[in-house]
């Protein structure tokens, strides 16, 4: 049985993230006939983290600032989770490592903690299917395998990790991975959309989890559609809608990161779970 931990940082707040990381690690699960034991920790409202007894852990996306919450409760039970993960994964007698996955609010939360790069607040809004650009690094990394450079992803953040640390990067042996797409007509850095923080940790900006179906019921929520068609236009939020069909874009990412992720870390631990 496999034991999986995923940290809920959406604040209580309704989502499409959670179900569709639940609806990747059954069909995962039922592909590879691998059991999985899989429970959830809500961090924010319940200030709950996970102990350091499971084998995998994503740690979801989430709502607001993630500057405003640096000393607050929640934040120190989950700077304390994370450091018990790097205690078991950096001492010599535990052979069987702790596996990490980081989505978009938790990855700018990282990335701030170990001082990074720069996480700020963007000039507007980044919402919608865009491309991402894999470094050098990317095109190596095995989480990345069969992606296209650039692959299509799902963005949705004000917040963004921009200016690298390399000092710092180098230090800890992380690895930026993708940046955002190229906007040349535009005086901003391209920011940081992912880093392999260590050998078993890995965190994306963007959503590696959101599917079709989520991403349509999202724009077509009144909000969300107001909010599109005053900022972009109508054609722009029809265009958006009808490439979430494409399965070269966001499905192929769907399909494709978390899963790698698990595989690896499954292709590690499978000499105990046997």
């Amino acid at each position: 049985m496999l034991r999986v931990a995923i940290l809920d940082l959406y604040n209580g707040q309704q989502n499409q993230g959670m179900r569709c990381l639940r609806e990747i690690l059954h069909a995962w699960s039922k592909q590879y006939q691998q059991p999985i034991q899989l429970d959830e920790f809500d961090v924010r409202v319940k200030k709950e983290a996970p102990d350091d007894s499971y084998d995998i852990y994503i740690s979801s996306g989430g709502p607001g600032d993630p500057l405003e919450s640096e000393g607050s409760d929640w934040e120190k039970v989950y700077l304390d989770w994370l450091r018990k993960i790097e205690e078991w994964n950096n001492h010599p007698k535990n052979e069987i490592k702790k596996f990490v996955f980081f989505i978009c609010h938790s990855f700018e939360i990282i990335c701030r903690h170990y001082k990074l790069a720069t996480v700020t607040r963007r000039k507007s809004t980044a919402f919608g299917v865009f491309p991402v650009h894999l470094t050098p690094g990317g095109k190596k990394e095995i989480v990345f395998r069969e992606l296209k450079d650039p692959f299509y992803v799902v963005d949705s953040r004000d917040y963004q990790v921009i200016e690298p640390n390399h000092t710092k990067l180098e230090m800890l042996g992380a690895k930026i991975l993708c940046v955002e797409k190229d906007r040349p007509h535009v005086p901003y850095e391209r920011a940081i959309m992912g880093i392999r923080f260590n050998k078993y940790m890995i965190g994306t900006q963007f959503h590696p989890e959101a599917d079709a179906e989520g991403m349509s019921l999202y724009l077509r929520s009144e909000s969300k559609k107001k909010t599109v068609i005053e900022n972009h236009g109508e054609e722009k939020w029809k265009s958006m809608l009808e490439g979430l069909g494409d399965p070269d874009k966001i499905m192929f990412t769907y399909s494709h990161i978390i899963p790698n992720f698990l595989n690896t870390a499954l292709q590690q631990l499978q000499p105990v779970l046997a």
